[in-house]
C-alpha cells in the first residue's frame, strides 16, 4: 500500500467483524485502537493504513489481500437488487450513483439494505394472510375482532352525533328521576334483579312478553346501571346507531355485530356520563378516575373507556389511548385517540407496566414511556375484575392503560412530581423494535444480524454485531 493510494475497506472490515461474531468495541479493543476508530473505518470515513492492515492480518489471521480489497461492489449489488423492487420502478438510479452509495456511505447503503428486509417480511406475512382460506386465523377479512377495531380506530373512536342524542336521552332520564322510573313511565316496563338460577347464564335480558328488563343480582351498582343504559340504547338510539353504521363497510356479520354492539357501549356510557357534563367535570377533577367514578357512578373501567372518546370538535379534551389485557397478555380491548402504535399481532413490550399491574391489585401505577423514535407518552394502569358477586364464583382479572402523549401529561394529576426525564425506554414489539441492549427481549428484530456467541455471550438475550 504506498502512500499516494489510500485504500477504503469499510465494508470488507464491517464483513469481517460480523463473520467473527464481534462488536466494534470488541475489534477496537483487540486491535488498541477506539471504537470510533473502527466506525469512521465501517463508513470509509478514514482510509486504512499500512500498519492498522498488518495488525488486522496478524490478529485474525486473515489474508491482507482479501481484507484490502474493495468490498463496495458487493454492497452495490445488494443495493441494485433492493433497488429493483417495483416499488422504485418510477425513480431514475443509475448504477454510478448507487456504486458511490455504497462507496462512500456504507452505514446509509445498510440502513436502506435493512428497511428493505423489513418492507419484504412484512409484504411476505400479509401476502400469506391474504392467502389463508376463509375462516382460518390467517384472514384478516374474516376475523370480526379486526374489522371492528378498525372501524373505530378509523375515526378515533369518537361519535359526536351519538354523543349528542345520548345527552338529550340522559336529560329526559334525569327528568323522570333515573333509569328504573324511565323504563316503567315510557316503556312500560318493569326493572327485576333476579338470582343467577333464574336469569340462566345472562346478566340482562329483556322479558317483552311479561314486560321486564331483568338483571342478574350479582352485578354491582355501576354494571347494573350500564346495563341499564345499554337496553335503553337499544331501545331508543338505534337509529342513530344505524347511521355511524352507514359508513362503514364489513366483510362479515360478526364484524358489523361486534361494532354495532361497540357502539351501544358507547352510547351507554354517554347516557350515564353526557358529554358536557361529563368533559367539565373532567378539568375540573383533572381526570382523576376514581374521583369521576364516584360522581357518575360509574366503574373505573367504564371511566377510563369513556376518556378515550372526548375528540367532539370544539369540545375536545385531552386525546387517549386505552387497552386491557389479561394475564397471559391476551388483548381484549384496544382504542386509540393518541396517536399510540400499538402492536397489532404477537405480544407487546414486556416493560410497560400494564403488564405489572397484576403485581399490585387495584392500585394505579403511573410511568413514563418513550418509544425507539423519541415519542413520549405517560401511562397509567391498574387492574380491574370482572364476574365474582358471589363466593366460589369465576372471576377475571384484567389490567387497563390509559395514556396520552406526553404534551398532555401535564393536565392530568397523575403526572404530578412524576419526572419526565426518567421514562421507560419500550418498543412495540420486539420484531420492529431496535434497543439493541434490552434484557427483556424475546425475539429479535427484523433485519439485524445475530452476533455469533462463539467468542463472546451479551448479557441481553440476543447480540448484534452490526452494533
Amino acid at each position: 500500500m504506498t502512500a499516494d493510494r489510500r485504500v477504503y475497506v469499510g465494508p470488507s472490515l464491517r464483513r469481517l467483524r460480523r463473520d467473527l461474531g464481534l462488536t466494534q468495541a470488541d475489534m477496537a479493543s483487540d486491535l488498541e485502537v477506539s471504537a470510533s476508530y473502527i466506525a469512521l473505518l465501517e463508513r470509509n470515513h478514514r482510509p486504512l493504513s499500512a500498519e492498522l492492515l498488518l495488525r488486522l492480518a496478524r490478529t485474525y489471521k486473515v489474508d491482507m489481500a482479501s481484507l484490502a480489497a474493495d468490498g463496495s461492489g458487493e454492497e452495490a449489488a445488494r443495493l441494485q437488487a433492493a433497488l429493483r423492487d417495483p416499488m422504485f420502478a418510477d425513480i431514475e438510479l443509475p448504477a454510478m450513483e448507487i456504486a458511490d452509495l455504497a462507496t462512500n456511505f456504507p452505514g446509509v447503503a445498510e440502513a436502506i439494505l435493512r428497511l428493505h428486509t423489513a418492507y419484504r417480511e412484512e409484504q411476505l406475512a400479509l401476502a400469506d394472510q391474504g392467502a389463508a382460506p376463509t375462516g382460518e386465523a390467517g384472514a384478516d377479512s374474516s376475523d370480526p375482532v379486526a374489522e371492528s377495531r378498525r372501524f373505530l380506530e378509523a375515526r378515533r373512536n369518537s361519535f359526536p352525533g351519538l354523543d349528542d342524542a345520548a345527552e338529550r336521552l340522559a336529560q329526559t332520564v334525569a327528568n323522570h328521576d333515573g333509569l328504573a322510573a324511565y323504563f316503567r313511565t315510557r316503556h312500560g316496563l318493569r326493572v327485576r334483579r333476579l338470582p343467577p338460577e333464574v336469569m340462566v347464564g345472562s346478566t340482562r335480558r329483556l322479558d317483552r312478553h311479561r314486560r321486564e328488563v331483568l338483571l342478574s343480582d350479582e352485578l354491582d351498582a355501576a354494571s347494573q346501571a350500564f346495563q341499564l343504559a345499554l337496553q335503553l340504547a337499544y331501545l331508543e338510539l338505534n337509529e342513530d346507531i344505524d347511521a355511524v353504521m352507514h359508513d362503514g363497510v364489513f366483510a362479515s356479520e360478526s364484524g358489523a355485530r361486534l361494532t354495532r354492539r361497540a357502539l351501544a357501549s358507547y352510547a351507554a356510557a354517554a347516557i350515564l356520563m353526557p358529554y358536557g357534563a361529563f368533559a367539565r367535570a373532567v378539568e375540573t377533577r383533572r381526570y382523576d378516575i376514581e374521583a369521576l367514578s364516584r360522581q357518575f357512578g360509574a366503574s373505573f373501567e367504564q371511566v377510563a373507556h369513556r376518556l378515550t372518546t372526548l375528540q367532539k370538535p370544539g369540545q375536545a379534551r385531552v386525546p387517549f389511548f386505552f387497552l386491557r389485557v389479561d394475564e397471559a397478555g391476551n388483548v381484549s380491548k384496544r382504542l386509540d385517540g393518541a396517536g399510540f402504535p400499538f402492536a397489532r399481532h404477537g405480544g407487546g413490550c414486556p416493560l410497560w407496566n400494564v403488564h405489572q399491574a397484576f403485581r399490585t391489585p387495584r392500585r394505579i401505577v403511573t410511568q413514563w414511556l418513550e418509544l425507539p423514535d423519541g415519542q413520549r407518552f405517560f401511562s397509567i394502569a391498574r387492574t380491574v375484575t370482572a364476574g365474582g358477586g358471589g363466593y366460589g364464583k369465576q372471576r377475571v382479572e384484567r389490567a387497563i392503560a390509559l395514556g396520552c402523549a406526553a404534551e398532555h401529561a401535564g393536565r392530568l394529576i397523575y403526572a404530578e412530581g412524576r419526572d419526565e426525564g426518567a421514562a421507560t425506554p419500550i418498543g412495540v414489539t420486539c420484531r420492529i423494535c431496535h434497543r439493541t441492549e434490552c434484557t427483556a427481549r424475546s425475539a429479535p428484530p427484523i433485519g439485524r444480524q445475530i452476533l455469533a456467541d462463539d467468542l463472546r455471550r451479551t448479557s441481553a438475550p440476543f447480540g448484534f454485531s452490526d452494533g
